[in-house]
């Protein structure tokens, strides 16, 4: 199908077409025509930007009209069906061939190579060479004001002013005056299959009814013309047989339909429709008056401006229930809102629908970067999620941004249809790009938004995110792709050697300018803000309530060792202006029970704490852990704030609070305690609840079931019944979890200037070591000594010494199976299988 389109918007990759009846398609990049397609092709295969390739803004403005082929009606993911379009003359003008073409004719063409004294241009007709000299081209040129020649890709409206070689030679005309006085004829010989849209021709008014009139034009053709595109102006007076100026707006061949439109923009090859003002877009007209009712169609209105505008049936009602025709009889008033215009209808598309009316947003340029907004998640991809603001109107959150932390496994997080709280990071009306963030800490903040970097003031404290953590420091980024650098010295007020180590990507901080230049996009800013708070941090409040105003559960923060006690460490949190003092009881230093032993034991006064999170408040102090699986919880929302949230058959996690002999009590983050009874401790069959949990220790817990008056939460702590899905990665993930605390231990270990702490730092499970036998004890196993092993007990059991002749004083080669920083004690095996093994 051939139609007449209007260019309602260009990208880089596409053209958004205006169709008639209030349509609209698109065309890509590759149905432009075949020259520009070669380019483009050269500019893949060289990976640079081949010469005499523009982009198809450099080319194409909105408001021109383009002769377009349907190429395919396809289907999207919402269910929506959408017009790919192409303008490719070889496609528009297939039904033409040499023979055919004569003097006057106007078509489409396109620029396919620029030459010393004009264009060639490829008009689609095969075997036919078109010329298109300079002198008829200047006069379009000058008007068009797109620099001294024609682009190759360029859609043009050629006239053919000579034919030559039956058809083998012509030369066109693209002079406007010419083109405007253009005009299809019985001379040249159109047929069905040559009809093209846009041509000007005198027809005689068939038949004239309420829907529109027929036509008959070019001595043997017949179309219609609907009532959007009878002349406003003459709609009441049009009578059989009086001859009118119409233009071809679309054409069928399959079903021999031809379309036309009598309205005077197009009456005239080479112009352009009117356009709304960009004002009224979005508008709500308070008073719309019916001018006509189609029950298959919509109702035609006249808004307050004397200007006509259409409502599709779908639109003047909520539902099909509570449409009432009798209320858009000619002359009623109601109250719309203007969703669109159509350029090929000249008329603005309205809604009758309330909550249209009442909608926040409507299109792009009514979102601003900063607001808060209501979303559906439609998709979840590799890249990001998309979510649908309004209809019409979808944006993208970037996979860092799904949540404070970056998601390993977002769909188990996210559903498709799920509503989402977003905060608008950038927006771009003219591109239809917008972008958000899920980052709570960023969607309710009430520090300022920083959007621009004339803003940014020396003073300013607000909230940005990591996008980058090297060696000379951190790049922060804001709002509208603002970014700055926070230097190395400027991190915190302790010196931090690895800022890769402490921050990462994706990363919500607080920061304070130090320094703006807004020409030079150059932005200074810093971590530290004690000395550097703005006026607006200087208000009086308590210590206590300050900390709770800063320290919500859940907030990550860095923290300093003050003072080690025999059951945490009392630390101060970084960055902190009123040097808050928090505690991190033991057994939360890690998620293993022994580890956080070990922490303890190798963490010294002084030393730094990064991605501790706040557990609780209690009394005026501040619980911070570091068990990795709670805070994963936490931020990626697996959690529950108080016993209304909890639903049986939920999996949270947790940590033992107490071992007693009826069962196990779990808490969980903000508060939350249940009891997993005995019976559902283990899959195995349970004697002594000591023997299989400890306190401090992280569980995943399935919730059983609750009782709301009681205010009680019962459990199941059983492997089988508390595994999401994908049990071997999350064994994988607490494993390498595991290894990389026990890596951190060792680096801690080497700082210590004992030979047995460098000893324990640097004999690890699968090092070979050389051993010489000290003793053999009386149930078999045998004490050993080594200068890798200088003030550690070594032991080998009974049965890791194998076969070997074990005598005080024999040098020996062992394999270190495990070692134990608490006790100094090194295990080890001189079993000749597993010494083979060793890689």
């Amino acid at each position: 199908m051939l139609l007449l389109g209007c260019i309602k918007e260009v990208s880089d990759y596409e053209l958004v077409i205006s169709l008639p009846n209030g349509l609209s398609g698109f065309v890509p990049i590759t149905q432009i025509s075949d020259a520009y397609s070669k380019l483009l092709s050269k500019q893949v295969a060289q990976g640079e930007l081949p010469e005499g390739l523009n982009s198809l803004s450099d080319m194409y403005s909105p408001g021109t009209l383009v002769r377009c082929i349907v190429a395919s009606i396809e289907k999207g993911d919402d269910g929506r069906r959408s017009i790919k379009l192409s303008i490719d003359p070889k496609k528009v003008n297939k039904g033409l061939n040499a023979s055919a073409l004569t003097t006057g004719m106007l078509l489409s063409g396109s620029v396919s190579s620029v030459e010393d004294h004009g264009y060639l241009i490829d008009i689609g007709v095969i075997g036919t060479h078109a010329f298109l000299p300079h002198e008829k081209a200047k006069n379009y040129i000058k008007a068009a004001k797109r620099g001294p020649d024609l682009k190759i890709g360029q859609n043009l409206n050629c006239v053919i002013m000579e034919v030559k070689n039956e058809g083998r030679v012509v030369r066109l005309s693209i002079d406007r005056s010419e083109v405007a006085a253009s005009l299809a004829t019985e001379k040249q010989n159109w047929s069905l299959s040559t009809l093209l849209p846009g041509l000007v021709v005198k027809a005689r008014v068939q038949k004239v009814t309420p829907f529109g009139m027929k036509l008959t034009f070019l001595s043997y053709f017949t179309g219609i013309v609907d009532f959007m595109h009878m002349d406003p102006e003459k709609s009441m007076n049009y009578s059989p047989d009086q001859v009118v100026k119409a233009c071809i707006l679309s054409v069928h061949p399959g079903s021999k339909a031809v379309r036309l439109t009598l309205r005077s923009a197009f009456l005239h090859p080479g112009g352009s429709p009117n356009h709304l003002s960009s004002d009224r877009m979005g508008a709500v007209v308070e008073e719309s008056t019916v001018k006509a009712f189609y029950k298959q169609f919509g109702a035609l209105f006249e808004l307050d401006d004397g200007t006509l505008a259409f409502a599709r049936l779908k639109h003047l009602s909520k539902n099909r229930k509570s449409f009432k025709p009798g209320t858009f009889k000619a002359g009623c008033k109601h109250k719309c809102r203007i969703i669109d215009y159509s350029p090929m209808d000249e008329m603005c598309v309205v809604s009758l629908k309330y909550q249209i009316i009442e909608a926040r947003f409507l299109l792009y340029q009514d979102i601003h970067t900063g607001d808060v907004v209501q979303g559906k998640v439609v998709s979840l991809k590799p890249i990001g999620m998309q979510v649908k603001v309004a209809d019409g109107i979808k944006g993208l959150v970037p996979s860092i941004h799904l949540a404070d932390v970056i998601l390993k496994q977002p769909e188990k997080k996210y559903n498709i249809g799920d509503e989402v709280k977003c905060r608008v990071l950038e927006c771009n009306p003219a591109g239809k790009k917008l972008i958000l963030t899920l980052k709570k800490s960023l969607i309710q903040s009430k520090l300022p938004v920083l959007t621009n970097y004339e803003d940014a003031k020396p003073g300013l404290i607000t909230h940005g995110f990591v996008v980058c953590a090297r060696e000379f420091g951190c790049i922060v980024k804001f709002y509208n792709d603002v970014k700055g650098l926070v230097p190395k010295n400027e991190l915190s007020s302790e010196p931090i050697s690895c800022p890769d180590k402490v921050f990462y990507e994706g990363q919500v901080v607080k920061v304070v300018v130090l320094k703006c230049e807004p020409q030079e996009e150059r932005l200074l800013l810093s971590f530290r803000l004690s000395s550097k708070s703005g006026p607006e941090d200087k208000r009086e409040c308590t210590s206590k309530e300050k900390q709770e105003l800063k320290y919500q559960v859940g907030e990550i923060v860095d923290v300093k060792v003050l003072k080690k006690k025999d059951n945490g460490l009392q630390v101060s949190i970084l960055e902190d202006e009123d040097n808050v003092i928090a505690w991190i009881p033991t057994l939360h230093l890690s998620d293993f029970v022994a580890t956080s032993k070990l922490l303890w034991h190798c963490l010294q006064e002084g030393d730094v704490l990064g991605r501790v999170m706040c557990l609780s408040h209690k009394g005026e102090h501040i619980i911070l852990s570091r068990k990795s699986a709670v805070i994963s919880a936490v931020q990626e929302e697996q959690v529950v704030r108080n016993f209304s949230e909890i639903q049986p058959g939920m999996l949270l996690t947790g940590y033992v609070r107490n071992v007693m002999p009826f069962g196990v009590f779990v808490e969980f983050p903000f508060g939350v305690t249940g009891l997993a009874p005995k019976v559902s401790m283990s899959d195995k069959f349970v004697t002594d609840t000591k023997d299989h949990f400890v306190v401090g220790q992280t569980v995943i817990a399935k919730v059983m079931s609750i009782d709301e008056e009681k205010q009680r939460v019962l459990l199941n702590l059983k492997v089988s019944e508390c595994s999401s899905g994908d049990s071997a990665a999350e064994s994988f993930a607490l494993l390498s979890q595991y290894f990389k605390e026990l890596k951190e231990i060792r680096d801690l270990l080497k700082r210590g200037e004992s030979s047995m702490a460098q000893g324990l730092s640097e004999l690890e499970p699968g090092k070979e070591v050389q051993l010489v036998v000290q003793d053999v004890r009386e149930d078999g196993s045998a004490l050993f000594s080594g200068s890798c092993a200088a003030g550690l007990t070594v032991i080998a059991t009974r049965y890791h010494l194998g076969d070997k002749n074990i005598v005080p004083g024999k040098k020996m080669k062992a394999l270190v199976l495990h070692v134990d920083a608490l006790t100094s004690e090194v295990f080890v095996s001189l079993r000749e299988e597993l010494l083979q093994r060793r890689p």
